[in-house]
């Protein structure tokens, strides 16, 4: 099948890689713009855009350049584009999106961090029609994935792209058939705010424990902010570990990242930051 890709982030590669494999022709990948990204002010290409020239795929970063295109693609897939399409191109190019939830609970921008923090125990994937909605298609295919307890937000996502890519490849081969509705009340995954990544000493430790599977959770200690990536709960009494209160039991932290420093056991920086067992953090 003739086929435009649009992604960006490296969740996405995989899935373009299996497109490929797949014996799709993929006549033009759209990416964001190259950025700076981690250290230094060096640009650099999107993991998308980077793997689309090592595949030797065409790249370009506007969208309405689909439409130019001769023969136009029949179809387009997108994955973690982070942009809406207008309805002028997908009048000419319909599109499929591979979507990390169970539509219509979370749609938006941050459907995989947003289980986790909410407690759900089965998110999935879904293999959905593009409109001018946010994520308001019909769905062509729909896997469940069970969410481990201790299983952080990277971790699912690396599964569900997993299962989400096999679909994908499956629904091209064999015919994507009839989208069915979308059913229930729809929930929204906004993008998550540093605020709501502020640990909340006086709340649950389960509460805890899911804001740092998320990623980027972070407290305070002596007006110093710490960055949390590592806990257990309940407590395992690791060798450098560091039991810490909650608003109902302790919350063992594992692994953390003082200001202006590398990621370390929470024992390596207790010792050196001499903090005292049982220390309440963010007062």
């Amino acid at each position: 099948m003739r086929l435009a890709y649009l992604g960006t982030p490296a969740a996405a590669v995989v899935p373009l890689r299996a497109l490929v494999a797949a014996g799709h022709d993929v006549a033009l990948v759209v990416s964001r713009a190259d950025a700076r990204r981690g250290r230094g002010s060096v640009t650099s290409p999107s993991p998308v855009k980077a793997a689309a020239q090592a595949l030797g795929l065409p790249v370009t970063e506007r969208v309405a350049d689909l439409v130019e295109l001769d023969p136009v693609p029949e179809l387009g897939v997108v994955v973690a584009f982070g942009r809406l399409i207008r309805p002028p191109v997908l009048a000419v190019v319909p599109m499929v999106n591979l979507h990390f939830s169970l539509l219509p609970r979370w749609r938006g921008a941050a459907p995989v961090e947003r289980a986790i923090l909410a407690g759900d125990e089965v998110t999935g994937v879904c293999v959905m029609a593009v409109e001018e909605g946010l994520d308001t298609g019909g769905v062509h295919r729909r896997i469940e994935v069970v969410i481990g307890p201790d299983e952080t937000a990277e971790e699912l996502r690396g599964r569900l792209v997993e299962a989400g890519t096999a679909a994908l490849v499956d629904a091209l081969g064999g015919g994507l058939g009839p989208a069915v509705r979308q059913e229930g009340e729809p929930t929204y995954a906004a993008k998550l705010t540093p605020d709501e990544l502020r640990l909340d000493w006086d709340g649950s430790v389960v509460a805890v424990h899911r804001a740092v599977r998320v990623g980027g959770a972070w407290t305070t200690v002596g007006g110093r902010r710490l960055k949390v990536h590592r806990t257990a709960v309940p407590p395992t009494g690791a060798v450098d570990g560091v039991v810490v209160p909650a608003g109902d039991g302790s919350v063992e932290l594992l692994e953390v990242q003082p200001e202006g420093r590398g990621r370390m056991t929470a024992g390596a920086w207790a010792r050196g930051a001499h903090v005292a067992p049982g220390t309440r953090l963010d007062p």
